[in-house]
């Protein structure tokens, strides 16, 4: 790794005194000077996504970090901006999101851990708001808050199902009025979503006002600047509203900054981080979580409607083996040449790239991530079968190679960038009741059939509408692994139901969050977790982290 100032100042133009270090390689940019960098009219940002998530692995976190090194590699001005791993994750089953190979950002080890301490404030701030719910109750309950209806849940940066429902407040009434509690995941808290969409210190404080965290007894919203709790909570997460910088392998710029939940948030980085990459970059490849149905979908219609960004390609991340397992193919096998089960598999490609040029008008390239393994027929055949929608595919090795591995598909992306074609638009207007935007999106996106809801989230509608929110945009929750709401029914599935269970408001944020299937905000550890393979000697080597 080269000195963080080194990066910033030969890969950015940033001098070295706009830079708060922490430590030699890892670094914020400060306040100041992110009011004083103008925009780049250059500054194209490239969004990076994927074919529904399988067993076999995609590597778009690996895709984003080779592509970057590809651009710098070909002589591009460019710079990646991703989401800050959750430690829960890194612990338990998913690994980190670093990155791979020869495609990584580093100080690995620190990005995967506790980083600057971002997440650290997030769940400060968040667990500030919820013990001044309970002590506003305990001390009088002037706002007569009905506690029944109490939504802001406690955080922490863990797996810990143990916390998911729990009861508070027992042991007499020095300690308050025992009622029904749970713990989120740090990266789906609401405050999590606020602080990637902010703005400005002045903008996280206005959203974290707008909270609504109950309601009183004459069913009337209760939102946190009615608790004079936005001040103190924008106050503990001031530094870390400071984009941090860090670096690849190949020492291109990389800022990983945020890290909301692709399913109950939007599963992009800050939107501070991206604008500043892209006034002092010429490309920012960027990422949005799980496949395009859920991540580019959300990228758009949340991310870029609630900030202005606007993307002019997209990469869509997909792997022989993946296409295999869509196809029908047990993980088991899928690294044996199967042109038939590619063939098939294809239909689930073939939607992604179908709703990127229809729904959303963004010209779309096709990474093939290529292993070893992977057969000259098979890559042949998955380029022919992206052609047929448009679409060029490159095979990429950037895992093995590093960014020499990526320059083929870099030189593609920029081609399309030199055309200039996007005409982006939005799934659904902003215009419009919650049940016609989730219709938009089932049918348009997952190709279903219809849309149904339960009493409780029919219920829960008509209050997020009564108290003025349904012209919010939605959040679809659903599982990652389908078109569908069931994790098993791979390819392309036509003609479901997309059913909501349970529906969330985030008015803080700026949306409202549609629940299906068994999607859960406190995830668990398996039998076997990760961290039973970590381990670090006297020397302070940190082995099995990944």
């Amino acid at each position: 790794m080269l000195p963080i100032t080194q990066v910033a100042a030969d890969k950015l133009n940033v001098p070295s005194e706009a830079l708060v270090p922490y430590g030699h390689h890892m670094a914020k940019l400060e306040t100041g000077y992110l009011h004083s960098i103008e925009d780049n009219a250059q500054g194209k940002l490239v969004l990076v996504t994927a074919i529904s998530p399988t067993p076999a692995g995609e590597g778009k976190t690996t895709t984003v970090v080779g592509l970057t090194d590809g651009l710098q590699h070909i002589g591009v001005k460019a710079c990646a901006a991703l989401r800050e791993p959750s430690m829960g994750p890194v612990f338990g089953m998913k690994g980190g999101a670093a990155g791979g190979g020869y495609a990584q950002v580093v100080p690995m080890t620190d990005i995967n851990l506790h980083f600057t301490g971002d997440f650290a404030a997030i769940a400060a701030a968040n667990n500030l708001l919820a013990a001044l719910i309970d002590n506003h109750i305990n001390h009088g309950n002037a706002l007569e808050i009905d506690p029944r209806t109490i939504t802001w849940k406690r955080v922490l940066d863990m797996n810990d199902r143990a916390l998911r429902d729990i009861v508070i407040a027992l042991g007499g009434t020095a300690n308050g009025f025992p009622r029904e509690d749970g713990f989120d995941i740090v990266v789906a808290s609401e405050l999590m979503a606020i602080f990637c969409l902010a703005t400005s210190l002045s903008d996280l404080k206005d959203r974290i006002g707008r909270i609504v965290v109950a309601h009183n007894r004459a069913k009337e919203p209760i939102t946190a600047a009615q608790l004079d709790a936005q001040g103190a909570l924008t106050i503990l997460l001031k530094n870390a509203l400071q984009p941090n910088l860090v670096q690849t392998l190949e020492h291109s710029p990389a800022f990983v900054h945020g890290g909301p939940f692709a399913n109950i948030a939007h599963g992009c980085n800050s939107v501070l981080a991206t604008r500043t990459a892209l006034r002092l970059a010429d490309v920012v490849v960027t990422e949005a979580g799980f496949g395009a149905d859920l991540g580019a979908e959300k990228f758009f219609d949340l991310k870029c409607r609630l900030s202005g960004l606007r993307p002019s390609a997209v990469v869509i991340v997909t792997t022989c083996k993946a296409l295999k397992f869509h196809g029908g193919v047990a993980v088991a096998d899928v690294k044996s040449e199967n042109l038939e089960a590619i063939e098939k598999g294809a239909a689930n490609l073939r939607k992604h790239l179908q709703n990127l040029r229809d729904v959303f008008g963004v010209p779309a390239v096709v990474a093939i991530n290529r292993w070893p393994h992977d057969t000259d027929a098979e890559i042949a055949l998955v380029k022919q079968l992206a052609e047929a929608e448009g679409a060029t595919a490159y095979a990429a090795t950037h895992a093995a190679e590093g960014g020499a591995g990526a320059a083929e598909l870099a030189a593609g992306v920029m081609e399309v960038l030199a055309k200039d074609a996007a005409d982006f638009r939005f799934a659904y207007p902003d215009e419009g009741v919650i049940a016609d935007k989730a219709t938009a999106v089932a049918t348009k996106i997952y190709g279903a059939d219809k849309v149904t809801f339960t009493a409780k989230a029919l219920k829960q509608i008509a209050q997020i509408e009564k108290d003025g929110f349904g012209h919010l945009p939605i959040c679809v929750a659903k599982t990652q692994y389908s078109f569908s709401t069931d994790p098993k029914a791979v390819g392309a599935p036509t003609g479901h139901t997309l059913d909501v269970r349970e529906v969330r408001l985030s008015a803080g944020a700026g949306f409202v969050v549609l629940i299906t299937g068994e999607i859960m905000t406190m995830p668990g550890l398996p039998k076997v977790p990760a961290s039973a393979g970590m381990d670090i000697d006297a020397a302070g080597r940190i082995t099995g982290l990944s």
